[in-house]
């Protein structure tokens, strides 16, 4: 039983499948859709460039005998009796619990719920910013994280007034630092963004329907939607009861498993954004990056066929695309790693990041040979004097 419909949930049960499982596999999920995949949400989808993103069709399901139970939300676990308790009264039993349940986007508490205000993380959230394109000319995005900053991109795109706030010095700061953070700055305002950090947000303003905001240093911002992106948090309210552990805040939160994906309680793994593993440090990590969720599924079937499996050993990727450029990451980059720019044409970008100084990561911008050749360098832990006596 996997719960949890999107891809982290059915890269596990392609997995399984390609291990051999031969029982029964039952994928839920609380949307009605076949898994689709997220990151066009806030690109393709959102500026009407895109309608589908499912990642798998029916005939696939068919095929591989995975039954899906979609539309069907788990309200709770019976660890005891082995069984998964749904909004609508009903259960049903397991033999194996595999938690994929993922990210609910993080909402700012007391906030009215206007008409107009909106948040992005499902393909409804997607289709309804697109309808407010067609019709809004001004928008204020609160929060420059990856969301946010993609969704800047897409709405200057599509020719919209943006502000975007946020009260760190710079977008993406408490990810890529703020040496970095300033160049993704750059790229924005060159674009027309209205870019405004060290601001936050304060009050929407408006009756029915919103028509702006009351930002933190006392501004009011006129606009005619707003988008909250202010993160994420893992889907786990719904295991509040169910006596399975769930990791630290200082962990990143999640439900807590060991380097295959395996939880204290007996016959219940977890895998994807929600999952908090344990990394060879001993450390618990929960890492949200798209190419995690397959490198984790390898890991966990061969653990639950009962193969030897060892926790994932590719090198963290990620990225994101903003305007024509794609801003890639490789490694662990961390924000309070030194930075070290190595080229910069004003746009285009490419920056190494080291600790105690030895190289944790690369993150470019618009240079993709360059950032995925440093691969076998972060794997080697290489001192980055050495890169950057050839950069």
């Amino acid at each position: 039983m996997i719960v949890g419909a999107g891809l982290a949930g059915l890269r596990a049960a392609e997995e399984l499948r390609r291990a051999t499982f031969e029982g029964p596999i039952v994928l839920v999920g609380n949307e009605k859709h076949l898994p689709y995949d997220r990151p066009p949400l806030s690109k393709e989808v959102v500026r009407g460039e895109r309608e589908d993103t499912t990642l798998k069709p029916q005939e696939f399901f068919d095929e591989k005998q995975i039954e899906l139970r979609l539309g069907a939300e788990a309200v709770g676990v019976d660890t005891a009796a082995k069984k998964l308790r749904f909004a609508d009264g009903s259960d049903i039993e397991y033999g194996q619990l595999v938690i994929a349940t993922g990210l609910a986007s993080r909402r700012i508490p007391g906030l009215p719920d206007l008409a107009g205000v909106h948040v992005l993380r499902t393909l409804e959230d997607s289709l309804a910013l697109r309808s407010e394109l067609a019709e809004g000319k001004r928008a204020l995005i609160v929060g420059a994280g990856f969301i946010g900053c993609e969704l800047a991109a897409s709405f200057r795109q599509r020719g919209v007034d943006v502000v975007l706030v946020e009260p760190q010095p710079a977008p993406l700061a408490s990810v890529l630092g703020e040496e970095v953070g300033h160049l993704i700055e750059r790229m924005h305002r060159e674009e027309g963004v209205d870019v405004r950090c060290g601001v936050g947000f304060e009050s929407v303003l408006g009756a029915d329907r919103v028509t702006g905001a009351v930002l933190s240093d006392g501004t009011e911002v006129d606009a005619d939607f707003v988008v909250i992106g202010i993160g994420s948090v893992p889907l786990t309210e719904w295991l509040a009861e169910s006596g399975i552990e769930l990791a630290d805040r200082s962990a990143g939160g999640g439900v807590r498993a060991d380097e295959v994906g395996r939880t204290a309680t007996e016959g219940v793994w977890a895998t994807g954004d929600v999952a908090s593993w344990r990394l060879a440090t001993g450390k618990q990590k929960r890492v949200e990056h798209w190419s995690n969720a397959g490198d984790q599924a390898k890991v966990l079937a061969k653990a639950i066929t009962g193969a030897d499996a060892t926790g994932p050993t590719a090198v963290p990727y990620f990225w994101s695309d903003q305007y024509d450029v794609k801003i890639q990451a490789l490694g662990t980059p961390s924000a309070t790693d030194t930075v070290h720019i190595v080229e910069d044409d004003g746009r285009k970008f490419l920056a190494y990041y080291s600790r105690d100084g030895v190289l944790t990561g690369v993150v470019g911008a618009g240079v993709p040979a360059k950032v995925m050749k440093v691969r076998a360098k972060i794997v080697a832990g290489v001192p980055v004097a050495e890169l950057l006596g050839n950069a």
